[in-house]
This record gives C-alpha cells, structure tokens and sequence, in this order.
C-alpha cells in the first residue's frame, strides 16, 4: 500500500514539528501523540530499552482523560517488563517486529505472548484492538516501543487496526526515531554536564536534577494552562525550560571543593562564595540569539531569588559581574517579585522542595507533611505565592515524578 498525498504531508508536517522539540522525553510523549493521532487511537503506552528491559515512559488514554477536570493530567503506572516473549511489548523489543492484534481477549493459538487483563481492571479501560511496534534505528537497534490501543471508528467505537494503519504507523515511527536519536544525543551532553557537576558536587546527583526538572515542567504546564498560553508557545516553552532547569546549578563546577565538599553548614563567608554559582552558571549561557541560552542563564541566574527581595544575586550582570542596578553600598538592588523571570520562580519552588525531601551530608530529609508546611508557610516571602499555589494543584505528579527518580544512594 502506497501512502496517498495527504498522508505524506500530514507524516512531513509532524516529523518537521519533532524535529523541533530538543528535550528527550517530551520529544517520547509528543511522539506516542501524534502516532495515535495518526490513526485515530484512543489510547497508547510507549517504552524505552534499558538492557534487558523495556520501561514504561508515558501512557496516554483519551476516554480517560475526558473524565478529568479540564487542564488535570492523567496518571498512569510506572513499571519495568523483560525483553522476552511472555508480553506483547517485551516480544516485540525483542524481535523488532510489528504485531498487530484484533481483539487482545482473543488472541490467535500459537502465540507465545498473552495479554494481562488486570490493568484493565484496575484502571476501568477495556482494551480491544493493540499495534505494537518498535522503535527502530537503520541498523536494526531497538530503542523502544510505541503500542496503541483502541483504533476508533466514526461513531467511536473500538475497532481492529488496518493493513494501512500499520504501514502509516511504520512511517511514522521510522521518521521519529531519527528525531529520537538527536534528542538522545542533547540528552547525553546534559548529563555529562551534570556528572561533571556532580563530581564536584555529591548532591548535584542525575536523579535530583531530573525530578528538579520533572516538577518546573508540571509546575509551569499547569501555570501555563491558568494564564492561556497556546499550546504551540506553551510546548516550545517546556522544551526548554526542562533542559534549562536541569542546568540550574550548573555554575557550581566553578566554587572550592573546600566549600562544596563541606559535610556541614557554611560560614557567612562561605555562603558568600557559594552565591557566585548563579553568576558562574549564567555565564555559561551567553549566547542571547539562543531560546535556550537565554532561558538557561535566567534559571541559573535567579532560582536563589526571593519574591520578597531577600534573595541573590540580585541585578548583576553575569557577565561582568557589576552591578546593574547599584545599591549604594557596593552591592546590587535585589529583585523581588515580578522582577524574578518566571522560569525563577518556579524552579526555586521545585529545588527547595526536593531539597527538603532529600538526605543531605549534614540534615535528614523531612517527612512529606512537614514540607508540605514550609512550602505554604514561604508563600509571600520566598516563593510566588501563585506558583506555590500551582505546586499544590499538580502535586499528584510531583509525587510521581519523586517515586520515578529516587535516589540510589546517600
């Protein structure tokens, strides 16, 4: 079957938008996106390869969606299967081949796979139609697998996917797997980044930096959504705010191992030192012509700001260090407010919190209601108290995004 004209532009215009989107596992959620959207799924999972196991990255159910209250977001399980044939995701990770399944309640004798009712019934979903495949590099490599669930007809109802479904589907996928592989590779430089800080630093671990990230972007989706940003801004936007946030304190890689190493609290002039990080972190992102850059810069910058203007660095130039607003007594006026860039706000609120939840050389992590508590009590004075607000409203996926990335060790 040849694809007809409409269906070539239509597979073009999505993979010119894949493109576009820098980030790893956005670019994997718009990609299980658009493949339902192709031919007309109502629901779908997609997984990524680790070793001899393929790990659920996100899962997307219309029908219950629209049960939600509008601008919530859907939860779905997070859980590893083996590369094997005992699923139908695990076999085709293993072999690289499409399946294509009518009726998973009905499946044909002789397979070696069986499909697992149980989330059905758990989640109240019933799974008709399945096309699993995978996601497939030139040379053969699995990185992952899309599988969608429920093709639709006209009138809604649950129906088997086509011969053209799937070769629509392969398209698709093959075109999205190069956008994959580019998003992989950004992926790889942040982290090494990272690393590089994290041996300077032992708390500045992947594992925080991810759920660091993981909680601006819910937090600014939701924010976002509140303030009727479009979806085409609002989507731009997240690509480059969750790798930014995840370079947040970056600059630390340019302070003494003398105080980042300290198994105890700094002294005033210790602390002092410790602040330059912001200015160290910006300076890493000069290149105004970049959406990135700049985005990036303003995070490192000013996620240490207060909303009552107790904060630091202040109006400095990261550059060269001056003030750009003198104080008068050889320092910089603070900011405070609506002077912090939004991109600020919301990541002090996510580093503040995963910081009190987390084990540190010289405190323990606080229980959850406690952190709940600090969280509205800095309302008004640290934090934005709409963007506090905000945090509460999508703290279902905060706690998610923690049980996802816990961290291995103390």
């Amino acid at each position: 079957m040849a694809l007809d004209v409409e269906e070539v532009q239509q597979i073009l215009a999505i993979d010119s938008e894949l493109n576009k989107i820098r980030d790893y596992d956005l670019l994997l959620e718009r990609i299980l996106l658009e493949a339902r959207h192709v031919v007309n799924a109502d629901a779908g999972s997609i997984y990524v390869k680790e070793g001899d196991h393929i790990v659920i990255k996100y899962a997307q159910n219309d029908t219950k969606q629209r049960k939600l209250a509008k601008g919530e977001k859907q939860a779905y399980p997070h859980f590893t299967l083996d590369v094997n044939d005992k699923t139908v995701s695990g076999y085709v990770a293993m072999t690289g081949e499409l399946v294509n399944l009518p009726d998973v309640y009905d499946l044909p004798p002789g397979l070696p796979f069986s499909y697992n009712t149980s989330y059905d019934v758990t989640v109240g979903y019933k799974t008709t139609s399945m096309l699993t495949l995978p996601l497939k590099t030139q040379n053969g490599i699995v990185l992952g697998v899309i599988q969608i669930i429920n093709a639709l007809d006209f009138e809604g109802k649950a129906i088997p996917f086509t011969a053209d479904d799937e070769t629509l589907v392969t398209h698709f996928a093959a075109n999205a797997t190069v956008a994959l592989q580019r998003a992989y590779m950004t992926r790889s430089m942040i982290i090494r980044m990272i690393r590089m800080a994290e041996l300077r630093d032992p708390k500045e671990t992947g594992a925080h930096v991810n759920r660091v990230a993981g909680y601006t972007i819910e937090m600014y989706e939701r924010w976002a959504y509140l303030h009727e940003v479009p979806e085409k801004e609002s989507q731009k936007t997240k690509d480059l705010l969750k790798l930014a946030a995840m370079l947040h304190d970056v600059g630390k890689v340019a302070i003494s191992d003398l105080i980042l190493k300290k198994p105890a609290r700094f002294t005033p002039e210790e602390y002092v030192v410790m602040q330059t990080h912001t200015c160290q972190g910006a300076r890493l992102f000069d290149d105004p012509q970049s959406d990135f850059d700049t985005i990036a810069a303003e995070v490192a910058l000013t996620h240490h700001e207060n909303w009552d203007g107790t904060g630091y660095p202040g109006w400095i130039d990261p550059i060269s260090g001056n003030a750009i607003r003198p104080d008068g007594a050889g320092g910089a006026v603070k900011r405070k407010g609506e002077e912090i860039p939004l991109w600020g706000r919301i990541v002090a609120v996510a580093d503040v919190y995963d910081a009190l939840m987390s084990h540190r050389v010289y405190k323990e992590a606080w229980n959850e209601e406690d952190v709940h508590k600090e969280i509205r009590a800095m309302s008004g004075t640290k934090f934005d108290p709409e963007i506090v607000d905000v945090f509460f409203e999508v703290l279902p996926r905060i706690n998610e995004i923690r049980a996802r990335n816990p961290d291995t060790e103390h």
